[in-house]
């Protein structure tokens, strides 16, 4: 509040009054200056004293306090354990068609992408074409026929020359008999003195290796002159040549023998082909009656194929190759037709999930914002390696309630419920540990962090069945750090 003019002057009248008491006294009045810097230093001395005193008392109150830790109850209720994925929609009736006649492609009803429905034709033939080859296969029937009455006649020329190659094979295969064991008892003499000679030499090595130690003397010389006669012996032995050369001539004489033989039973199995003896006559007559079926049938192919190739079921033709205006081969590809009543999502699990998925058990499939049920139906027996390398076994989940919005190729989301367990012990999935004893959970009794071994059960993303060491509402740590031990004092904090 502002003072007026009278109280100003009335402020400075005292001052001065004061002025004159302390002088008469002997005293100086303080400067003001001074006087502030004073009271300055006096609040802050005393801040700093309550700031040593907050420290002191501060440091007492840490070393009598517990280690303040969260802790969660033991709950009962119910789990599930899944196994989320994700993978392709893919037919589980896929139908590759092929060419059943070589026919020029007349019109393709459905491309690539598009839904056919059962029985609706996906392609038609030319109608000239197929009239065309229908004719033609009429025609084979009756050349079929011509070539029976042919190969009858054909018959009595190849009597002459099946009795010719008789008489001969059988001479030739004894005169072979003849040749090769001549040539056997040859090559035994041969090898009998080259073994002799060989024996020979080796007896002499033997004694001019025991003459070694007398150089000089008339047997050691004697004896060299005996190997270098029985190497050159070993060599060019006139017996041995001779034998060898005859050996030569009559490998010769067998060659050609046996190059006679194979004209003459290429003759006996030429003429046994073509005369009609019991077994020449029922091969005629069996070949007569494939070729007859065999132009049946394509007569009946080209009658089955006049209104086109239908499909078998309804589905999305994934694959055209045909082409208007072009003539496929027999047998080859058309079109591929996958069916979409009949679907199903392949995935891929890993070993961790492999022993808690099995056959039968139900899922959850999702496309787009769709939901269907799914059941797994078919769990590969071998392994593959994923994009990442690592060992993945593929597995099919059939979709039970497909519908019209179901489109092949997407990605569907999967959920596998695996396993389920109604009023269990759960426990957040983070509590529970493991050591080489196996599982724990860290518990707090009386304010004591107590060690409890455990044996679990399934597990969902949140929590973990105990089947085994706990107990309803125990109070266990759902967060563990390096600080925390076994028998240590702690302050819990239950959370909601």
């Amino acid at each position: 509040m502002e003072l007026t003019k009278q109280e100003k002057k009335e402020q400075k009248k005292r001052e001065k009054e004061e002025k004159k008491r302390l002088k008469a006294e002997g005293k100086t009045p303080m400067d003001p200056a001074k006087k502030k810097k004073i009271v300055k230093r006096s609040i802050i001395g005393a801040v700093a004293g309550v700031f040593v005193l907050f420290i002191v008392v501060s440091n007492i109150s840490k070393a009598n306090a517990k280690p303040m830790v969260y802790t969660s109850p033991v709950t009962r209720g119910d789990i599930e354990q899944t196994i989320n994925t994700s993978g392709a929609v893919a037919s589980n009736e896929v139908k590759t068609y092929f060419a059943p006649v070589s026919i020029e492609i007349g019109t393709i009803n459905v491309n690539t992408g598009e839904t056919v429905k059962k029985g609706s034709p996906v392609l038609t033939y030319d109608e000239t074409d197929l009239a065309n080859e229908k004719r033609t296969a009429e025609l084979k029937l009756q050349a079929n026929e011509g070539s029976y009455k042919s190969s009858i006649q054909k018959n009595n020329e190849s009597i002459g020359d099946l009795g010719e190659a008789n008489v001969n094979l059988g001479v030739l295969e004894q005169q072979i008999t003849d040749i090769d064991n001549h040539i056997k008892e040859l090559q035994r003499q041969v090898d009998e003195k080259k073994a002799a000679l060989a024996h020979e030499g080796a007896l002499l090595q033997i004694s001019l290796i025991d003459w070694a130690d007398h150089p000089d003397s008339d047997e050691y010389e004697n004896l060299q002159k005996l190997v270098q006669i029985n190497g050159y012996e070993q060599n060019n032995n006139e017996e041995i040549r001779a034998w060898e050369e005859e050996i030569k001539t009559y490998t010769d004489m067998l060659n050609n023998c046996k190059e006679y033989k194979a004209e003459m039973k290429s003759q006996q199995t030429s003429a046994e082909s073509t005369k009609l003896n019991a077994g020449g006559k029922e091969e005629l007559e069996a070949k007569n009656e494939m070729e007859n079926i065999t132009s049946q049938e394509t007569l009946s192919a080209i009658q089955e194929t006049e209104n086109g190739i239908l499909a078998e079921f309804n589905g999305v033709v994934t694959e055209m190759n045909a082409v208007e205006g072009k003539t496929p081969a027999v047998g080859e590809q058309l079109f591929k037709l996958e069916s979409t009543e009949d679907v199903k999502v392949s995935i891929s699990v890993s070993k961790y999930d492999l022993e808690k998925i099995k056959e039968g058990q139900k899922a959850v499939v999702t496309i787009g914002g769709n939901t269907y049920e799914g059941e797994v139906s078919k769990i590969d027996k071998m392994a593959t390696k994923n994009n990442s390398g690592a060992s993945v076994v593929n597995a099919d989940i059939k979709i039970l309630n497909p519908d019209e919005n179901i489109f092949l190729g997407v990605e569907a989301k999967i959920s596998v419920s695996t396993s389920k367990s109604e009023a269990a012990l759960l426990v957040p999935f983070s509590a529970v540990n493991t050591d080489m004893e196996g599982s724990f959970v860290y518990a707090v009794e009386n304010g004591v962090i107590v060690k409890k071994p455990v044996q679990t059960g399934i597990s969902s993303d949140l929590n973990m069945e105990i089947t085994e060491g706990l107990n309803e509402g125990d109070q266990i740590l759902t967060e563990i750090n390096g600080n925390i031990m076994e028998g240590m004092e702690v302050s819990a904090v239950p959370m909601q």
